[in-house]
């Protein structure tokens, strides 16, 4: 039986997803650039988002999966956490062993490996994760927080988030990932349960 699972991040490409119908189910990373419709949750990994729901700066409607950083968040604000707690679908704190730390464990990285855990997936597609493909790590995010963008750290980043989707696509050779993105020059080697679907230039 085929099990279907969506994930929708936050870069240029994310607006894919709408393309065609898609069935299955879906998460999200923090707040897609679009509404989403019978999302199962939204993931988040880190202080600065939950800071900026604190704060009133932004909202994240429905139910939420709350990673390592988002757990003790919500333990030193108990008074939030108390009043967003119906939103707190499940804390999800497990990490692969080939990942150093959190701060290397992105959301998208986060809500891939939780859809592998919680729903043991025959297919996943991938919405938005542009960093995977080229240098481009904007992300809807960014209208609402501060992200350093320089060049440098760029680098640095992908140079730490592309290993662990190697080594996620290899672990789970069983299943089917389905990149969508508007070209197929990803940058680094992929096994055959990695499928490229294109959809043309921006």
């Amino acid at each position: 039986m085929s099990r279907v699972v969506h994930v929708i991040g936050n870069g240029d490409s994310a607006d894919l997803y709408n393309n065609t119908e898609r069935k299955g189910l879906k998460l999200t990373c923090n707040l897609p650039p679009f509404p989403v419709e019978n999302v199962y949750g939204s993931c988040i990994v880190d202080f600065k988002m939950m800071k900026a729901i604190t704060e009133g700066v932004i909202d994240v409607p429905g139910e939420w999966i709350l990673g390592y950083r988002p757990k003790i968040w919500m333990e030193k604000h108990p008074d939030f956490y108390m009043r967003r707690a119906p939103q707190v679908k499940e804390f999800f704190t497990k990490k692969p062993e080939y990942v150093a730390n959190y701060t290397d464990f992105n959301c998208g990285h986060m809500a891939v490996y939780y859809a592998i855990k919680k729903f043991n997936p025959t297919e996943i597609n991938i919405y938005g994760f542009d960093s995977i493909f080229d240098m481009n790590l904007r992300s809807s995010s960014d209208f609402f927080m501060i992200s350093d963008r320089q060049a440098n750290n760029n680098v640095r980043l992908n140079g730490n988030w592309r290993p662990i989707w190697v080594k996620l696509f290899n672990e789970f050779n069983s299943i089917n990932f389905k990149l969508h993105h508007f070209h197929n020059q990803i940058k680094f080697e992929v096994g055959n349960n990695v499928e490229i679907i294109t959809y043309g230039k921006k």
